[in-house]
């Protein structure tokens, strides 16, 4: 991969771009009725699939780093992984997601967006192509199957 920039990393860099238009953009702020409860249910949906995930893939006893697709000894298909590809990088949009909601500023949800846009092109594109090289037919085949977010 040409990028080893680890994902949680980004995350962190998103939350702090989120957390510095909060406090100096002047417009944007937004409340409604159960924000807080929907922004704790994000948070949470977003640990329990980060949990569930890396499990996942410490029962199949396969790298689990972002960096090193390369480095994977097998491909972990099944649970939550039938229903994304991604589910670490969806973990952590929802926890962008809940942060945006706990900060209430709309440009917090565009923030969100283009974490999306730079995964994509920076770690997902990247890491699909190492895993076609190493295992092939069978992860083309996921491909298809699969969505890749959700």
């Amino acid at each position: 991969m040409k990028l080893k920039i680890p994902p949680v990393l980004v995350m962190f860099v998103f939350a702090a771009l989120m957390l510095l238009l909060d406090r100096f953009l002047p417009v944007g702020e937004y409340h409604f009725l159960g924000r807080i409860y929907l922004a704790t249910a994000c948070a949470v949906g977003g640990l329990a699939i980060c949990t569930i995930a890396i499990f996942q893939f410490l029962k199949a006893g396969t790298t689990s780093d972002p960096t090193a697709p390369s480095a994977a000894t097998r491909l972990v298909t099944h649970g939550i992984y039938k229903y994304s590809r991604n589910p670490m990088y969806l973990s952590m949009l929802l926890l962008l997601l809940a942060l945006g909601l706990k900060l209430g500023n709309a440009f917090n949800t565009v923030t969100a967006a283009f974490y999306v846009a730079y995964m994509n092109k920076f770690q997902i594109f990247p890491e699909e192509t190492a895993l076609t090289i190493l295992f092939g037919k069978e992860y083309q085949q996921y491909l298809l199957r699969v969505r890749r977010w959700f």
